[in-house]
Formats: structure tokens, sequence, C-alpha cells
């Protein structure tokens, strides 16, 4: 199983489960913990005959590399980090608008998981990353996402101000979150095919990102902090385009 990885914690398993059972190799439960939920999951993995298996809780913790797997981990298919390729062929193959996330320079793998998991929930066509000086996908970043990085597709591209002015030349429209700009996202169009780009928390986007951006919106701040954590921003951002493409 050299080229599965692991996805562990009761959502992230059940999750995949439910959604792509396909993709699951082999499902691992902790020996003798009574939990409900974990009576769920083994009804899922039976339903897909999915081979279990039943190990010693200090076993586990090692699968799941320290962080808290709640009883289960699940061996999936690897899919891997996608390239610019694997873009251009989902956006030619796409029969509705496209919603893309782009995040610069975001590092920490819980925050890329929460991202994810926020962008499955929106509908988001792909998640794009740089591939320097970024968080990549990890078994972090798949628990954090409870099961939306096996969903949702994670481009990686080499240089993202290329990228953004290839999605400018297919007509896709890029805004940009600045806290330096006057204009609020609620009054930006949201609607149509549109690539938000977001920067982590702190340094936000970088120069060139922000000069391919066809237009910069900030999310109001009422209070006494002056930003927002960059998952957090991106539910406030995605929600936003999503109420507008729905009325």
């Amino acid at each position: 199983m050299s080229d599965d990885t692991i996805v562990f914690g009761l959502h992230a398993v059940r999750t995949l489960l439910q959604r792509r059972p396909e993709r699951a190799s082999r499902l691992v439960v902790q020996k003798g913990r009574d939990d409900g939920r974990i009576a769920e999951v083994l009804n899922l993995a039976k339903a897909a005959n999915l081979p279990t298996e039943s190990r010693d809780g200090r076993e586990l913790d090692k699968l799941a590399a320290a962080e808290r797997h709640q009883g289960v981990c699940l061996y999936v298919k690897q899919t891997g980090v996608q390239g610019e390729g694997a873009l251009d062929d989902l956006l030619e193959k796409l029969d509705r608008p496209p919603l893309l996330l782009v995040l610069d320079g975001v590092t920490d793998p819980h925050n890329l998981g929460a991202c994810l998991r926020t962008a499955d929930a929106a509908g988001v066509t792909a998640v794009i990353v740089p591939r320097d000086r970024a968080a990549g996908m990890s078994p972090v970043v798949r628990k954090v996402a409870s099961g939306a990085a096996d969903i949702v597709p994670l481009i990686q591209v080499t240089n993202l101000a290329r990228t953004l002015k290839g999605l400018k030349e297919r007509n896709i429209w890029v805004v940009g979150t600045d806290d330096q700009t006057d204009k609020s996202m609620y009054q930006a169009d949201l609607k149509g095919p549109l690539a938000l780009v977001l920067g982590a928390e702190g340094p936000g986007l970088r120069r060139l990102t922000k000069d391919n951006c066809d237009l910069l919106v900030t999310i109001p701040m009422l209070g006494a902090v002056e930003s927002l954590n960059v998952s957090v921003a991106t539910g406030v951002v995605l929600y936003e385009a999503v109420r507008q493409r729905r009325v």
C-alpha cells in the first residue's frame, strides 16, 4: 500500500466512505474502543466491501503521527496534488461558470485543510496554491479538511502570477482581498466565472499577485481586530459569492 495515504478522524473517514468509497482500500479501527460513531463507520465499510482490521491504540497513534485519530484510520488511494495541466483540463470540461479559490502564501497545513473543507461546502471548482512557500497535501491537511481534501481538486502552480493571467485570458474575473482598499466585498459583483484570491494572515497578498487581480476588495472589520485568519476570511468571501450566485 505504498501508494496509499492515511485519513484519520471520525468525520473525515465517514465523509470519505459516504462520498468516495471507491478511493478507500482498508479501514483500521482501535481495538476495544466503544463508540457508536465507530460502529457507523464500520457499517459504511461493510457496505463498501472494505477490508477492516482492529489494532491497539498505540499503533493508531503512530499511523496518525500523534494527531487525534478518534479510533479510526482509513487507507485511501492517493490522488496527490495536481498541476497546471489538470487545471486547464478541468476548466475545459466545466458546464457551469467556475468558482476558484486561490491561496497565496498559506503555509499552515491546518489553515489549508480548513480552506479545503469550506471550499467543498461552497461548491468550489478547485483550490489553487503556489508550489513554493506554501502548504501542500499532508495527513494533517486531510484530517482538518474532513474528507474534502480527497474531493476538491488541489492545484499547485509554479508561477501564481502567470496562472492568474491565464485565468483572466479565459474571462475569469479575478478578485483579491486586501485590507488597504476601500471597496467592500459586498459592493463587488461575484457572479459569473470567478477566482477569489486570499493571502495568509499578516503578509496578505504579494505585490505581483495583487497586480494580477482585476479587483481588490476588503472584508469590513467593525471591531478592534485588524484581520481574520485566512480560513475564516475564506468562508466569509466564498459564502458571499454563493449568496450572489444563488439569487
